[in-house]
């Protein structure tokens, strides 16, 4: 499997607590400190950092007049929920 390109180093400061808990699970899952601050990461981009992403292209496309009417929407919300059949 190809490796992804990595950036250069970056310097962090944490809460010690925290720190521990970061050295807790790598010595336990046998991984590095950076394995399981990746980790953390993606789960957080995958999760909360998406929703952050996805409501500034919302505003962005609002701003550029990418709009849809909400009337228009309802009235086809429900007419799919008038075609469902059960």
């Amino acid at each position: 499997m190809t490796k992804p390109p990595l950036s250069d180093p970056i310097a962090i400061r944490l809460p010690e607590d925290m720190l521990s808990q970061i050295m807790g699970i790598a010595q336990t899952c046998d991984r590095s400190r950076s394995w399981v601050i990746v980790r953390a990461l993606k789960l957080y981009l995958a999760s909360e950092g998406a929703d952050i992403l996805a409501v500034s292209a919302g505003r962005n496309e609002a701003e550029a007049g990418v709009t849809e009417d909400m009337d228009q929407v309802l009235r086809e919300v429900s007419e799919l929920i008038g075609r469902r059949v059960a």
